[in-house]
């Protein structure tokens, strides 16, 4: 009896492994279909990384009249982007030195594109009109003025978005003030970006060959 009961359960053994093999292999072969005739992943949704602009050549923007402009016009160009208001406690020096620079540098490729902007204690409350007289008038501005924009938010210009994906702030990406001011070289590239303290008479430029590099 205790011969015929060890080969009875040597034999249940046996079977109950074969099964388990059995299980497993089907498993393993469902598995390999199932990949087989899995769909192909969907394409990118509008917005994702592959739409991204790769430089500032790549986006439009509109002037103080509302006329579309390339900024692809600038390649070749050094820019310096600010985000600028007219009742600011950094105004008039900004623009004292903006004009400065402007006038040392423009023959030689410097390109200052100013875009107005009113989410900072609403201090560019004016019209676009508005805003181009008290440029014209008060601060005597020849670099280009643009229109007004929001540089923060889920309504932030593209051309903000992209300058702050590129270059991040103290505590965060967000602009903090007005008259921040980013740096793009001739490539469409963002090289730098200064805080809205920053006197721009502090961005030097120096010429080596036919390159214009800046620096504080």
């Amino acid at each position: 009896m205790a011969a015929t009961t060890t080969s009875n359960s040597s034999g249940g053994g046996n079977r109950i492994w074969t099964s388990s093999l059995a299980v497993l292999a089907l498993a393993v072969a469902l598995v390999s279909l199932l990949s087989l005739r899995a769909p192909p992943p969907p394409p990118p949704a509008p917005g994702m990384a592959d739409d991204l602009p790769t430089s500032v050549h790549d986006i439009s923007v509109k002037d103080i009249k509302g006329n579309d402009v390339k900024l692809s016009e600038y390649d070749g160009k050094v820019l310096l982007i600010v985000n600028v208001a007219s009742k600011c406690g950094l105004t008039n020096s900004n623009y004292k030195e903006l004009n400065i620079l402007y006038e040392k540098y423009k023959e030689k490729g410097l390109e200052i594109l100013a875009f107005p902007c009113n989410q900072f204690a609403g201090q560019e409350p004016g019209s676009n009109e508005e805003i181009e007289q008290t440029v014209c008038s008060r601060f005597k501005a020849e670099f280009p003025i643009f229109d007004k924009i929001d540089v923060n938010g889920k309504e932030a210009a593209p051309l903000y978005k992209f300058l702050k994906s590129q270059k991040g702030g103290f505590l965060g990406d967000g602009i903090k003030w007005n008259f921040t001011k980013f740096l793009v070289g001739k490539d469409g590239k963002v090289i730098e970006r200064y805080a809205p303290t920053t006197s721009p008479l502090k961005i030097k430029v120096t010429y080596q060959g036919s390159v214009c590099k800046f620096g504080i």
